[in-house]
């Protein structure tokens, strides 16, 4: 008899969802809007013959398993959603811009209560090879924009320059001292909630990530913690709409980060959407529609920033290509096996975690999401 009650539970809960899920925006707004415990962020799938074959979202909706689809004519995939532990994952689509408008699209969906809603970005990056390896998943303290700049290209700027990008407001690169970091201009970093961020690597830091034979060759070239087996860490990220490569861009990105976030964020990883995933919610929060204090980021390295020693740029950039990324399988399988057990710490206990943020309190003075 329990047996039976809970797969009818079960039943009435998904249909519940899915009556909720397709109805009309003006209908939407009459009903009570699903309270959602903790929203999975992706950004790309990989699809085969108009089906999912593959990507940030795959593992969620099979793995979890995030089974019941909840259309969303607004964004580039439905959504997936566990009526069980009240788990909603968004396919944002990849890039600064696609990130935001979804994130926004959702935060501003009348179907779901997102007020409480702890927000997990997990995603794929290039990783910097000085700080950890292929398939190592980080996770961020800070998010700083690579895009919104001033630049000069580098045939035309002075001699004595390292780059050709700018902070605005400045006259060189890296001027001191830095412009805010939240400028009519843009809003170039953003800061984590620390004692959330902290709390998260604490409970994954001892995971034992896989390894594999592809891996070890990919990496055997390089040295240090780029030759490690895959491992958890905390590292910054910084995000550009362009894939960039080679060590003078790494150089930048290596500087870029800690000038605009007092020399206390370290570039790890690099990625595209988290700044506009940042922006978004920045806005929502001002509406009470999102938390800026319940963000964790964390991106696995799918592949290096830097070619091996003695391979150039260019060559590195078009082997990438050609071998279309073969430690994407490996990164994929971190993140869901690094985020997975944080997603469902914050969703089972969710008596606690709805109105007691884990870890301590944002640093004094401090609003989270901001540097």
């Amino acid at each position: 008899m329990k047996r039976r009650n809970r797969v009818f539970n079960c039943l009435a809960a998904a249909a519940a969802v899915l009556s909720v899920a397709a109805a009309r925006p003006a209908e939407a707004a009459h009903m009570r809007p699903m309270e959602i415990r903790v929203v999975v962020v992706t950004t790309w799938e990989a699809t085969k013959d108009g089906a999912d074959a593959g990507g940030e979202l795959f593992a969620w909706r099979e793995r979890w398993p995030l089974n019941v689809a909840v259309p969303f004519p607004v964004g580039e995939h439905a959504l997936q959603y566990d009526p069980h532990t009240h788990v909603l994952a968004i396919l944002t689509g990849m890039a600064t811009a696609r990130a935001s408008a979804s994130i926004m699209a959702l935060g501003l969906d009348p179907r779901f209560d997102l007020s409480h809603a702890y927000w997990v970005v997990a995603g794929t990056a290039g990783v910097d090879p000085a700080h950890a390896s292929i398939g190592s998943a980080a996770w961020a303290r800070y998010v700083v924009d690579g895009d919104l700049a001033q630049e000069i290209d580098p045939r035309d700027m002075p001699a004595d320059w390292s780059t050709g990008v700018i902070p605005y407001e400045r006259t060189a690169p890296y001027q001191a001292p830095p412009p805010p970091s939240h400028m009519p201009d843009g809003n170039i970093a953003y800061a984590l909630n620390p004692g959330l961020t902290d709390w998260a690597f604490d409970k994954t830091r001892s995971l034992t990530l896989p390894d594999s034979q592809i891996l070890k060759d990919m990496r055997s070239p390089y040295s240090g913690p780029g030759a490690k087996p895959p491992f958890v860490l905390e590292g910054d990220a910084l995000m550009s709409a362009r894939f960039w490569y080679g060590a003078h861009l790494n150089a930048w990105a290596s500087r870029w980060v800690p000038y605009w976030t007092g020399d206390k964020g370290v570039f790890v990883m690099s990625a595209e959407e988290d700044t506009g995933i940042m922006q978004a919610l920045s806005f929502l929060s001002r509406a009470g529609r999102a938390r800026l204090d319940r963000v964790l980021i964390l991106r696995a390295g799918s592949d290096y920033t830097v070619a091996p020693p003695q391979m150039s740029a260019a060559d590195f950039m078009a082997m990438e290509l050609k071998s279309d990324f073969p430690a994407t399988p490996a990164a994929l399988d971190s993140l869901y096996r690094v985020a997975s057990p944080i997603v469902r710490a914050l969703s089972d206990n969710w008596a606690v975690t709805r109105n007691k943020t884990p870890g301590a309190p944002c640093r004094s003075g401090q609003a989270c999401g901001r540097e």
